[in-house]
């Protein structure tokens, strides 16, 4: 049987830092990833045969659990028909339709394969709808690795952003106005110079990409700003979307944006993603109108039976669980970070929580890189070896699972005292 450390050494010899999506490299917390082999409920096994209570559930999607049998067993019968079609089958019809009773913001609805390319795609329709050319995003909330968004921060607040990545042109990156989160003044500046170019504004349902944050009401301010300029307001809830609540952020704010882009949640463990909103701007999508977007393997049988299984579950049973659930974390993780004197603050919006190693308030990105990174990487370490697999980053969220039962979050919380005296203590 190979080791964690030796499938690693493997697989960066085929395979670019070994892994096929940076976190999942252990690089801001040192140390070799465990090569996990199966799944069951909320617990994980690597190649070891170490067992793991998990709380990142495949960073949301895994809201069941690993392995649930209404949703193994209907990818298992979709399977058996064929992997793919390439044409139109009556699953795609029936996700599109749990969806759209779920969301009141989504009228019609394309499916894509990830979050990237839904978010992809709304960028295009929104441009291709308004005539106009300019987005602007918020620093520190992630949209998946489109060029355009992969941008940072110019030296004013409204300037034009330069390329975050390598590979990504400046005539890119200037398609994008990059603004601090939740800085009204920013957004009306922004519009007050470009008004007239701002196709949309994106914003996630809640910033869940530099730890969660809670919008309050600044979603529906940018709603309000984003309509009186004739642009539009995206809504990024690939990871919000079924997950915050059963309507996402919508359940919480009540927020009607123009389009909504999904992934995790809506294809239960599956690749897929979508993309949906206003009838009247869907339907500038190719067939009906002029903006082209297309996939071979868009509705994968397989990915829309996983996603009906996973949304037919959802009632207000398990919300109720998964709220109680992160209650009962967020506590304990705060009792045993304070009695070591460990400076902290926690988030939530909805079932989502995050741990931010700071006594700040915080509200946006760079309250969130304020963080003792070094005490979180002691903290997680202390967890993993308590058998505890937490995000391997200090930006991001928490995820519960229905598959979280009491003698689970025990086991968490049996954890965390050991963890927080490591966090405190630069020799652990």
């Amino acid at each position: 049987m190979p080791t964690n450390a030796e499938l690693f050494a493997r697989a960066q010899h085929v395979i670019p830092g070994g892994v096929n999506s940076p976190v999942r490299a252990f690089g801001s917390v040192g140390g070799t990833p465990p090569y996990l082999v199966s799944g069951n409920g909320a617990l994980l096994t690597d190649a070891e045969g170490t067992e793991y209570v998990d709380l990142v559930g495949s960073w949301g999607p895994m809201i069941l659990g690993h392995a649930e049998a209404t949703v193994v067993n209907a990818v298992s019968e979709a399977a058996a028909h064929s992997l793919s079609f390439g044409a139109p089958h009556e699953g795609e019809i029936r996700l599109a339709e749990l969806v759209i009773d779920r969301v009141p913001a989504v009228e019609k609805i394309r499916m894509v394969n990830s979050g990237t390319e839904a978010t992809m795609s709304a960028l295009r329709l929104a441009r291709g709808f308004t005539g106009r050319d300019l987005i602007v995003k918020f620093a520190g909330c992630y949209h998946g690795h489109v060029d355009s968004l992969l941008a940072e921060a110019g030296s004013g607040v409204a300037t034009f952003s330069l390329p975050g990545s390598a590979g990504v042109t400046d005539p890119t990156a200037a398609e994008t106005l990059v603004l601090p989160y939740g800085d009204r003044e920013a957004v009306r500046e922004a519009f007050a110079e470009h008004g007239e170019r701002i196709a949309a504004v994106i914003t996630e349902g809640a910033p869940c990409n530099m730890g969660v944050i809670d919008p309050g009401d600044f979603n529906a301010f940018l709603l309000d700003e984003a309509h009186a300029a004739g642009a539009l307001l995206i809504v990024d809830e690939v990871l919000t979307g079924f997950r915050a609540s059963a309507t996402g952020a919508h359940g919480l704010d009540g927020v009607v944006p123009d389009l909504v882009t999904f992934g995790k949640v809506i294809g239960g463990g599956m690749p897929v993603g979508a993309f949906g909103g206003r009838a009247d701007i869907m339907e500038r999508l190719s067939p009906l109108g002029p903006v082209y977007q297309a996939g071979t393997l868009s509705g994968n049988p397989l990915a829309t039976a996983a996603g009906i299984a996973t949304l037919s579950q959802l009632d207000d049973a398990l919300y109720a669980q998964l709220n109680d659930s992160a209650t009962t974390l967020i506590s304990a993780f705060d009792d045993a970070l304070s009695a070591e004197g460990v400076p902290h603050s926690i988030n939530r919006f909805g079932t989502l929580f995050s741990v931010f190693f700071t006594d700040r308030d915080v509200r946006c990105y760079e309250d969130a890189k304020s963080q003792d990174t070094d005490a979180f990487a002691r903290f997680f370490h202390a967890m993993l070896a308590q058998g505890i697999y937490m995000p391997p980053s200090a930006f991001e969220a928490y995820f519960v699972s229905r598959a979280h039962t009491p003698d689970i979050l025990e086991r968490i919380i049996a954890a965390l005292p050991a963890a927080a005296k490591a966090a405190a203590s630069p020799k652990g």
